[in-house]
């Protein structure tokens, strides 16, 4: 295997990583937050809502957002060591 297929697989193995980290941030707060830890969260309220409500309806959207932000720079980080920034 050439350099430049070795940086190229561990630069997709790091990429996967970020996804599987940032898939699972994502699953916990829209289904965890959303669904399994409803009823805890229901006793918070915001905005006169219950969180857990609150969660289901926007806070998955919100957070989601969040994460493409965090995984456009985690991948311009990426891209500058790796060498394949522009």
């Amino acid at each position: 295997m050439s350099d430049k297929q070795k940086r190229a697989s561990a630069y997709w193995k790091e990429n996967v990583r970020y996804l599987f980290i940032l898939l699972t941030i994502w699953f916990l707060v829209s289904y965890g937050a959303g669904i399994l830890f409803k009823d805890a969260l229901d006793t918070i309220k915001v905005g006169g809502f219950k969180l857990g409500f609150w969660f289901a309806q926007q806070g998955s959207i919100y957070v989601f957002v969040i994460l493409i932000f965090v995984y456009v720079r985690l991948m311009n980080k990426l891209d500058k060591k790796y060498g394949y920034d522009e």
